[in-house]
C-alpha cells in the first residue's frame, strides 16, 4: 500500500512532530551532507538516526540524496571499484539496520539543476523552474568528453556489482530521473531520462532491488502519460515523488500539486491499482507567505498542504479499488 511519507531533517525539529500529527509514520532522510564534511554515512551515523527516529515514533523508511556513488562509477573513471566496494558495504550497513529503500540517480557533473527558484504563483507563493536556454557549460571537459555508451557501460557494470549485494541485504534500489529528463545537461549525457531507457536498466538485473524512483514531475516533463507509466513500471517501482510540472524537458515550472497539467486523482488511482507498496513523499513544493525561500522547494507549509492533498486522493483511491 501506498505510505505517505516526508522528507525530515537528521536531527529533530518541529518538522518531525508535524509529520506525526499528520499521521505520517515514514521518514525520508535527504542530507546535504551528513556532518563533518562528510558527503555519505558510516554505520554509526545511520544507526544514530535510526534510533533517534523510532524513538520519535518515525520509521527509517528511505535514504536519498547523499548516498556513495562518485561520478568515478557513474562516468566509468578509474577508481570506480575502490568506489562500488564502498557502497557495496553501505548497502549492507543499511540492510542490517532495516532501512528498506535507498533513491540514488545516475547525474553526472550537474546534477539536480534549476535555473530560477523566485517564479511567482497562486497567491504571490514563489516557485522553481527549469530553462535550458540558462544553463551554462556544466563542470567541464573532463566528465563532458564521456560518451553515451560510456554511461550506459557505467550503470551496466554498476547493477550487476551491486543489485546482488543489495538483494542480500534485503534492500530495495531505487533510480531517480534525471532532472531535467534531458539528453545532456551541461554537455554530459544523461540516461535515465524515457521510459525505453528505464526499461532498458531493469532488464540489465532482473530484481525486485533493482527498481524506480517514480518522480512523478520528471516523467511528466517526459512528455509521458503518467497513468499508464506508473501501471507500466508497477511493482518496479520502490518509492514515489507526487509532485507535478507545467512545461518539458527543456523549459519547465514546478506547479502546485492540485494546479498542475497532470490528473493527479488518476495518478493516485494508478498506484493503487497497480499495487505499489511503498513510501510516496511531496516533492518540489511552493514557498508559501512567512517562509523566506532559502531552500525553494522544501518549505515546510506546502508540504503540509501537499500531504493533505495527497491523502484524500489515496483515500479517494483507496476507496474505488
Amino acid at each position: 500500500m501506498v505510505q505517505l511519507s516526508l522528507v525530515v531533517p537528521r536531527q529533530p525539529d518541529e518538522r518531525w512532530q508535524l509529520a506525526k500529527q499528520m499521521g505520517v509514520e515514514q521518514a525520508v532522510i535527504h542530507p546535504l551532507e551528513v556532518g563533518d564534511g562528510k558527503t555519505h554515512w558510516s554505520y554509526d551515523d545511520l544507526l544514530g538516526t535510526k534510533n533517534w527516529l523510532e524513538d520519535a515514533g518515525l520509521a527509517f523508511g528511505v535514504l536519498e540524496g547523499s548516498v556513495p556513488i562518485s561520478d568515478r562509477i557513474r562516468l566509468g573513471r578509474e577508481g570506480r571499484d575502490e568506489d562500488i566496494a564502498e557502497f557495496k558495504q553501505f548497502l549492507r550497513d543499511c540492510g542490517d539496520l532495516g532501512i528498506p529503500v535507498v533513491c540514488y540517480d545516475w547525474m553526472a557533473g550537474v546534477r539536480w539543476a534549476r535555473t530560477e527558484a523566485h517564479l511567482e504563483s497562486r497567491g504571490g507563493s514563489l516557485t522553481t523552474g527549469y530553462d535550458n536556454a540558462k544553463m551554462g557549460t556544466g563542470p567541464g571537459a573532463e566528465a563532458a568528453d564521456v560518451t553515451r555508451e560510456q554511461v550506459w557501460e557505467a550503470i551496466e557494470y554498476f547493477l550487476n556489482e551491486v543489485v546482488p549485494v543489495a538483494e542480500e541485504a534485503g534492500v530495495k534500489l531505487g533510480l531517480h530521473p534525471d532532472d531535467p529528463p534531458r539528453e545532456s545537461v551541461g554537455d554530459i549525457p544523461r540516461i535515465a531520462n524515457s521510459v525505453d531507457n528505464y526499461d532498458r536498466i531493469l532488464d540489465i538485473y532482473d530484481s525486485e532491488s533493482n527498481g524506480v524512483t517514480f518522480c512523478q514531475g520528471n516523467f511528466a516533463a517526459m512528455g509521458v502519460d503518467i497513468p499508464g507509466t506508473i501501471r507500466h513500471f508497477g511493482e518496479k517501482i520502490n518509492f514515489a515523488h507526487f509532485r507535478d510540472v507545467e512545461g518539458d524537458a527543456d523549459r519547465f515550472v514546478e506547479t502546485w500539486h492540485d494546479d498542475g497539467p497532470t490528473d493527479m486523482q488518476a495518478a493516485m488511482d494508478a498506484f493503487v491499482d497497480a499495487g505499489f507498496d511503498g513510501p510516496m513523499r511531496p516533492d518540489h513544493v511552493p514557498t508559501m507567505a512567512g517562509e523566506d525561500n532559502s531552500n525553494p522547494g522544501y518549505h515546510t507549509k506546502g508540504r503540509l498542504f501537499a500531504v493533505g492533498y495527497m491523502r484524500g486522493l489515496l483515500e479517494s483511491a483507496e476507496g474505488g479499488a
